[in-house]
């Protein structure tokens, strides 16, 4: 059976005014504002992700990366980073500190260069457990470690990490 001209407009209306909503919700959403306190930038607005997945990829593409403005969207202001010795990172603003000193370059005291490879992965309940190593050209050797990333599809609602950058094994200087 053949639509009808009018029925075929209005269609066609709400397949572009749901493409366009769906468009905008893709490029983030507002959130508490957060600055990097080492370059001013600023960070206001959560990038959703498709899958618990998508969450975990995309952060380690942002951590691999040093973007720290890709980092802060994914934590909403609920988020938790679990660390070492019961050390626990609450909320945009304190993991927003966290990972501002992360993305330095390492002349600075970051770990800007250091890359995150899966070793293998294992999902629980939309949680991606990852072994992974970190290598990089300031390590002497690589560095291997596990984290938990358990957000339910959009976010990274929290991170589990065995990370301790005291740890690392750094390459002699070059003289």
């Amino acid at each position: 059976m053949a639509r009808s001209a009018p029925a075929a407009a209005v269609l066609a209306a709400a397949l572009t005014i749901s493409v366009a909503f769906v468009a905008v919700a893709q490029e983030g959403e507002p959130t508490t504002a957060v600055t990097n306190p080492n370059t001013g930038e600023v960070s206001d607005m959560l990038v959703p992700q498709a899958s618990s997945y998508d969450t975990y990829v995309e952060h380690i593409r942002a951590l691999n990366a040093c973007d720290w403005l890709g980092l802060m969207a994914q934590y909403p202001d609920h988020a938790e980073v679990h660390l070492d010795h019961g050390n626990v990172v609450t909320g945009r603003q304190a993991i927003g500190e966290l990972f501002a000193g992360f993305v330095l370059p390492v002349e600075e005291g970051g770990l800007c260069g250091i890359t995150f490879t899966e070793e293998s992965r294992l999902e629980i309940a939309g949680a991606q457990n990852v072994q992974w190593v970190a290598e990089a050209d300031f390590l002497a050797e690589p560095y291997r470690g596990s984290d938990a990333y358990v957000s339910e599809g959009q976010y990274m609602d929290a991170m589990v990490s065995t990370f301790r950058g005291t740890d690392l094994v750094m390459a002699a200087a070059e003289e």
